[in-house]
């Protein structure tokens, strides 16, 4: 049985700035299609706007609040919303609350940094 705890997992930093826990995954798992992660996004930031042109993405709110845009559409999402976001969607997503944002990110295939695609300037 493979079970990971989010507490025991080392953070790293994703191609578009986001701190991710990777739960499980290729790296560190049986798991070999997808990948489960939580994502952290400090109050007042922001991932980079990007895509991936092979990995489609679920979004799920666990704390805070956040505006994303997918494509040309934006919207606002509280805890318990959950986003879908298709392979190749340019996305950027921003903690408009005041704790740190913090969602799951689902993955299929599983995330690479090899997979993303920064479609912006850092700021």
């Amino acid at each position: 049985m493979d079970i990971k705890n989010l507490n025991e997992v080392p953070a790293f930093t994703t191609k578009d700035g986001s701190e991710i826990r990777e739960l499980l995954a290729h790296r560190n798992s049986v798991i070999r299609q997808q990948s489960l992660a939580e994502a952290r996004v400090p109050a007042g930031g922001s991932t980079e706007e990007h895509y991936h042109p092979l990995t489609e993405e679920i979004y799920y709110l666990t704390q805070g609040r956040a505006r994303i845009r997918i494509e040309q559409e934006e919207k606002e999402l509280e805890v318990g919303d959950a986003v879908a976001i298709p392979a190749g969607s340019k996305h950027k997503i921003w903690n408009i609350g005041e704790q740190t944002l913090r969602f799951l990110c689902c993955c299929a295939p599983g995330y690479e940094h090899e997979d993303t695609v920064i479609t912006e300037e850092s700021s």
